[in-house]
């Protein structure tokens, strides 16, 4: 099983997406930034490399939202969504095609992974706060 962080980051009523390249496994897909633990690695530390490698930004790792674990046919992911607040620097697109800040109405307008649905599904249930 492969263990994955997302990020949840919430700024004015709109949470940060990012969309996958073309290529990639699950690309053309939106996700929470984040990634994969190294060995024997905390997932909140895990978390604030990913968000300096994946968008330039240092950010400050809350509560976990969702864990949920995923079966797809070429990998089984544990992925977990913790609440970020951005401290330093602006959200760049550095392995990721796109961003984009949606509002939990809009969430249901992009495609994400399988792993991404319960994460999706909490941000979208009326007057949840991430």
């Amino acid at each position: 099983m492969v263990r994955v962080t997302a990020a949840v980051i919430e700024r004015d009523g709109r949470f940060l997406i990012a969309r996958r390249p073309a290529g990639e496994r699950r690309g053309g897909l939106w996700e929470f930034p984040g990634g994969t633990l190294e060995p024997g690695e905390d997932p909140r530390e895990c978390l604030r490399r990913e968000l300096r490698e994946e968008l330039g930004v240092e950010a400050e790792i809350g509560e976990l939202l969702v864990r949920h674990v995923q079966v797809y046919e070429d990998v089984t992911i544990e992925l977990s969504s913790y609440r970020a607040r951005l401290l330093a620097g602006v959200p760049r697109a550095r392995e990721h095609d796109a961003l984009a800040w949606v509002a939990p109405e809009e969430l249901g307008a992009y495609e994400f992974p399988a792993a991404d649905g319960p994460t999706v599904d909490r941000l979208r249930r009326p007057g949840a706060t991430p």
